[in-house]
């Protein structure tokens, strides 16, 4: 069954036709098959989808490592929360030069807006209100699931006093 192809494929790619795939269910597709070729290809620009990640923020933020609020982040192991990115940040000190940013949105089921936070004595942080997922604190990958996606890490630079986060 041939479809019109919506407008958002026609940029994409010219001269082809959108159909429904015949290995699915009309309401199982999750967008439009672009035909290419005599090949189905599925385009992501075809139809606008929930945004199923965490979702994108600007993050640019300059923090003195040596004042008295982040204490914490002198010695390696040193974390802090600061406020930024979806649902706050976690800055964590992996040695002398070294931090790793992430997000404390947690990954899994973003749209609950879930946030991790810190278990000194694991290392890890969790999810401890919405599914229980542990993240290690090293570089925000998946220690325990349910969550499939590590937290959502920032670029950082660090000159001996000023620790630059930013995406």
């Amino acid at each position: 069954m041939i479809n019109e192809p919506p407008n958002s494929c026609r940029k994409h790619i010219p001269n082809f036709a959108a159909v429904k795939h015949p290995h699915y269910l009309a309401d199982e597709l999750p967008r439009p098959c672009c035909i290419v070729h005599e090949r189905p290809v599925l385009l992501g620009g075809c139809k606008k989808e929930n945004n199923i990640g965490v979702p994108l923020t600007n993050v640019d933020i300059n923090i003195n490592v040596n004042l008295p609020e982040y204490v914490d982040l002198t010695a390696t192991g040193g974390w802090v929360y600061i406020t930024g990115g979806s649902q706050g940040i976690i800055v964590y000190r992996n040695g002398p030069d070294q931090f790793t940013a992430m997000d404390r949105h947690c990954t899994y089921q973003p749209e609950n807006l879930c946030k991790v936070y810190v278990d000194d004595i694991a290392n890890i942080a969790r999810d401890t209100i919405c599914c229980g997922s542990a993240f290690l604190m090293l570089d925000g990958s998946v220690t325990e699931g349910p969550a499939a996606l590590g937290l959502k890490l920032y670029h950082t630079t660090f000159n001996g006093t000023t620790l630059h986060i930013f995406n």
